[in-house]
């Protein structure tokens, strides 16, 4: 396990068989790029700054797929593009599940999204509609 506090993760590619990487509270962004980690298999970004605008969080996700290809669990709690009641009463549980749909769509691997198992049936959902779930509503 890995604690980092900082803004850039250059040094990582050298643990390329890390398997947990905790990068809670360090102001990332959409554009955060990680190194190919293989092993990866539990990442944490909670409490960052990433978002769904301008389909910046679609290219987070690829990237993540594409780098970290054996991730089964993501928590993206207390960013902007996990909408959470409790953070925002603008949000509700149909926009996290949009989320959620949104986000397995993307991660086909993972078996944990936040703090909930990933279900058969959200696994269905997001194949079948999850590329047109992201959340957004006018303002």
């Amino acid at each position: 396990v890995a604690f980092v506090v900082c803004r850039s993760l250059e040094g990582l590619k050298t643990f390329s068989y890390l398997e947990e990487l905790i990068l809670d509270n360090n102001l990332l962004g959409n554009d955060l790029l990680l190194p190919r980690l293989p092993h990866l298999h539990t990442l944490t970004l909670n409490k960052n700054q990433i978002s769904f605008q301008r389909n910046t969080c679609k290219i987070l996700l690829d990237h993540l797929a594409e780098v970290v290809p054996s991730l089964q669990y993501l928590s993206l709690l207390g960013n902007i593009a996990c909408p959470n009641e409790l953070v925002c009463k603008e949000k509700d549980e149909d926009d996290y599940q949009r989320y959620r749909y949104f986000v397995l769509h993307k991660l086909t691997n993972l078996k944990f999204l936040d703090t909930r198992k990933v279900t058969t049936r959200e696994r269905e959902e997001a194949l079948i509609r999850g590329a047109f779930m992201k959340v957004v509503k006018p303002k």
